[in-house]
């Protein structure tokens, strides 16, 4: 049933991570709730297993409405992030190594049990993160599952990566929630420690194949909240026809205990959320270039 609950934790330039890179844990996890983990394999069987997406490295799952796309969806929550974004609100999973091992196949088998929910109510899987472009050959196996299950596919990334994904991969995907941190390539490095470039880049190529996007964009008071930053980003993502709604969300300081936990420094400790003024007014200058904002 909908009302039980479900456990949850919720360099520049392109990066194309290469499958011998990624560093999918070898032991058992404790798991993910209802999700069976790897067993033990030898080196060999799971570099073969990594390089033919069969393995993964997986942070936690949880089932969310009107959160990670539309309807109820089920979000797998990948571990590794190329970014190192300074407001991250989930920094334990930026590296893959601390996620758990998961094979498709038994995650395949999670996501095909909220089938009717999906369909009642127009949801589906998104894939996050972390981000899910730290592991395309295990996304595009997991994407290219749920298709033939008949059900919908959305991925949440910031797009830095977005060189990894193949065609295929890109015709799978119903739906990208698409991170664009800043639209100021300074201001983007400030906070993201990368490049702009390739989010631009891969905004283009989901554009030029005709993917529906959703564009998010975090308002953080004294970094990413400037007219001009904000007016940057409109004029990016304007240009991209696909694009049906964008997104301004609120920063907030819900992790910072979890940075201080993981004994990271934690740099917008002084940082307020924005009021509701501040976010109508970031609304507005999407709206202006009659983008559809929320």
């Amino acid at each position: 049933m909908l009302e039980q609950a479900f456990p949850s934790e919720g360099s520049t330039g392109e990066y194309r991570p290469d499958p011998s890179e990624v560093e999918v844990p070898r032991l058992m996890g404790a798991g993910l709730a209802g999700v069976e983990t790897a067993g033990e394999m030898t080196r060999e069987e799971h570099i073969a297993a990594v390089h033919a997406g069969e393995l993964g490295s997986v942070h936690s799952w949880e089932l969310v409405t009107a959160v990670d796309g539309p309807g109820t969806r089920l979000s797998v929550f990948f571990a590794g992030c190329g970014l190192r974004c300074v407001y991250c609100h989930n920094p334990d999973t930026w590296k893959m190594k601390d996620g758990t091992a998961v094979l498709a196949e038994d995650l395949l088998k999670k996501i095909a049990r909220y089938k009717s929910v999906f369909e009642v109510t127009g949801g589906g899987v998104t894939f996050s993160g972390g981000d899910p472009s730290m592991q395309p050959a295990f996304l595009g196996r997991l994407l290219r599952g749920c298709k033939e299950l008949g059900i919908h596919t959305c991925v949440d990334t910031s797009g830095f990566g977005g060189a990894s994904f193949s065609d295929q991969m890109i015709d799978d995907m119903d739906l990208v929630l698409l991170d664009v941190k800043s639209g100021i390539p300074e201001i983007y490095q400030q906070v993201t420690k990368k490049s702009l470039e390739p989010t631009v880049r891969f905004g283009e190529r989901l554009n030029d194949s005709g993917i529906p996007m959703w564009i998010r964009f975090v308002l953080i008071p004294g970094v990413t909240d400037s007219l001009e930053n904000i007016d940057a980003v409109a004029q990016i993502v304007k240009k991209w026809g696909s694009v049906h709604r964008v997104e301004v969300l609120p920063f907030h300081q819900m992790a910072r205990d979890k940075w201080r936990a993981l004994g990271m420094e934690y740099t917008l400790d002084a940082v307020e959320p924005p009021s509701k003024p501040m976010l109508e007014a970031a609304r507005s200058v999407f709206r202006a270039h009659r983008l559809d904002t929320y």
